[in-house]
């Protein structure tokens, strides 16, 4: 270990400040929106960073509160243009920056002029199947290999990115979502809810999340398809389809083709103050996907006490742990579905695993001040930051 000479100081610290292009966060909603506040969050409890301007694409709901450090300004929501506005009108502030935080790839080339124009490390985060592919773009295929740090939420999509990107994985680091523990819980099933759906006496299946054609991998139509098999091992089954979109239609007509009326309920949109209680209102949460980056709401199912089946061909398979947690299906196999419907069932409800913990908040903020101190630690002096 090296030792210093009597009498010689130990270098200042250096205070950071950080520019962070973000498709949304406070005030978005799912599982992206939910990543990207506990990112920025984790980011600005870093003693050395001194301030965050965050510009969310777009905003849902209001933003409540915002962590001290972060400047969120939501003057960019609305728009292409309003975007672009916002984040120029940010780079010619007095102020500099040392690291540009580029949370969504389809804003690559915004971030990359960004951290050019302010001599600034350019770190980006990755997702899911928006990673998994060559983009669309072609500038954005031909930026990333100039990005200085890549952050992936899950092994799957890291090895996907890497494979079309070419970025070796030396560059790319894994921080995998987090679970606020003290938002969930187990419980039992809402009396308002189980009559609002007329779940009395039933064994309920779930799904929840947006009902968008892009969005088809995420396994409402395989668990449809398998309900009948099901129903002939337990005839009070009903699978609760929860969220809403364009697609929802669709979904619809393949029930009736299957004469599954009385047996698939839509719940349509629900508000985030009652995401819980309806998590708790399932028997088994399934979810054979093939898009999955993560699967964060198999973790909150989970957080809620709820058994869970979910796909071994994408982040499915990260969020249980490799089969710890929960049962894991080919989500192709409609046997193996079935097999892994009836054996979920047997699971105790209303226990929530103690291999949760792995994706607790503070095992969240340990992982994201690891990278983000490896990275703040390649700003070259001279730049943005200031001695503190």
């Amino acid at each position: 270990m090296t030792q210093r000479a009597p009498g010689m100081r130990s270098p200042p610290s250096r205070a950071f400040r950080v520019l962070a292009l973000v498709p949304d966060a406070f005030g978005g909603r799912g599982g992206i929106a939910l990543y990207n506040r506990h990112f920025l969050s984790a980011l600005g409890n870093l003693p050395r960073c001194a301030r965050i301007v965050a510009i969310p694409r777009n905003i849902v709901d209001s933003p409540g509160p915002v962590p001290e450090r972060i400047d969120f300004r939501i003057s960019g929501s609305g728009g292409k243009w309003n975007y672009v506005t916002a984040v120029l009108r940010s780079l010619f502030e007095r102020a500099g920056y040392d690291v540009v935080v580029c949370a969504h790839l389809n804003l690559l080339p915004l971030a990359f002029a960004c951290a050019r124009l302010k001599r600034a490390k350019l770190l980006l985060l990755v997702y899911g199947v928006e990673a998994w592919q060559k983009n669309r773009n072609w500038l954005v295929n031909s930026l990333v290999q100039k990005v200085d740090q890549v952050i992936s939420i899950s092994d799957t999509t890291s090895s996907r990115f890497a494979a079309w990107s070419g970025i070796e994985g030396s560059r790319i680091g894994l921080l995998p979502n987090a679970i606020q523990m003290d938002l969930y819980g187990a419980g039992p099933k809402s009396a308002e809810l189980v009559e609002r759906y007329r779940l009395t006496g039933k064994t309920v299946l779930m799904t929840m999340g947006r009902l968008v054609g892009a969005e088809r991998q995420k396994g409402f139509d395989e668990v449809l398809e398998a309900l009948p098999g099901i129903l002939r091992f337990s005839s009070n089954v009903v699978y609760l389809i929860v969220g809403d979109g364009p697609d929802k239609e669709r979904l619809r007509r393949k029930a009736a083709a299957l004469a599954l009326e009385e047996t698939v309920i839509f719940t349509g949109w629900i508000p985030e103050s009652e995401k819980a209680d309806h998590f708790r209102l399932a028997d088994l949460y399934v979810m054979p996907s093939r898009g999955e980056g993560f699967g964060f709401v198999l973790i909150e199912a989970m957080a809620c006490g709820v058994p869970v089946v979910a796909s071994r061909a994408d982040g499915g398979r990260e969020a249980l742990l490799g089969g710890k947690l929960g049962e894991l299906v080919e989500p192709g196999d409609a046997d193996q579905l079935l097999g892994a419907v009836l054996k979920g069932l047997q699971r105790p409800r209303g226990v929530v695993p103690a291999g949760l913990a792995y994706f607790s908040r503070a095992n969240f903020d340990k992982r994201a001040k690891a990278l983000l101190e490896n990275l703040l630690d390649a700003v070259p002096a001279g730049s943005a930051g200031v001695q503190s």
